[in-house]
């Protein structure tokens, strides 16, 4: 009676690359193009197409290799939202004018100042609130699918990749801003900043949903920019009061 033959191992998709790739899956610079191509996946069809193998065909590789750099799906996923907190957190300081806050974004907050300047006064507190409330909003409008991938819940609670240090500066600043403005507000007893900041981050966010859905342009019958504007404004006093003068 004859043995039979030893079982032929099926290929490692997650290690070894296939000579099909002709080494492509070794290439040192993998990590950032498949980076790049669900950067550019994202902002084209959305949160939804992130797909490992849709990345991976973008990129030019196997639908395995990914696994050689990230071993989850929210490996990758966090590695791409990480790019987006580094580009909001670049038009923040190109527009409220604080550069810790792209720094943090791209080190992970690691050894970085978060807070308002000592010497922003509240009238220069508050336009640096409006700056920062307009970039987000911008920011949230024009990129849609990074957006809702950057603040879901499953990818900040993992903690991959330090996700969650590159959204706190932002919060920071945002908080520092707001105990700034606040001050001149000229009552005794008032809500904890962060509080506050934390209410008017949320209003923000409604607002850059409710706009991108269609339904706050429904409910306003409105879809001219010009009242995007008019509701920031009304986020803003709404939170830290109205200004001394008309805005």
């Amino acid at each position: 009676m004859t043995s039979e033959p030893p079982p032929v191992p099926g290929p490692d998709l997650g290690t070894t690359p296939s000579a099909s790739d002709g080494g492509r899956d070794a290439d040192p610079g993998l990590r950032g193009r498949l980076i790049a191509a669900g950067v550019e996946l994202v902002h084209a069809e959305g949160a939804q197409a992130l797909t490992l193998r849709e990345i991976a065909r973008r990129a030019g590789v196997s639908h395995g290799a990914p696994r050689r750099y990230f071993p989850t799906h929210l490996d990758l996923l966090s590695a791409i939202a990480r790019e987006g907190f580094t580009e909001l957190g670049a038009r923040v300081a190109a527009t409220a004018g604080d550069d810790d806050v792209a720094l943090a974004a791209t080190t992970g907050g690691e050894g970085v100042a978060f807070d308002a300047p000592a010497s922003d006064g509240p009238q220069a507190a508050r336009a640096r609130l409006d700056a920062l409330a307009r970039a987000y909003l911008d920011f949230a409008l024009t990129r849609r699918g990074m957006y809702e991938l950057m603040f879901r819940h499953d990818l900040l609670e993992s903690g991959r990749l330090g996700l969650r240090d590159t959204s706190l500066p932002l919060f920071a600043l945002l908080t520092g801003l707001v105990d700034h403005a606040l001050a001149g507000s000229g009552t005794t007893s008032r809500p904890d900043s962060a509080v506050v900041a934390g209410a008017l981050w949320a209003n923000l966010h409604g607002i850059a949903q409710l706009w991108s859905w269609g339904s706050l342009a429904l409910a306003t019958r409105t879809e001219n920019p010009e009242d995007l504007d008019t509701l920031l404004r009304a986020a803003l006093d709404a939170h830290l009061g109205p200004t001394g003068g008309e805005r």
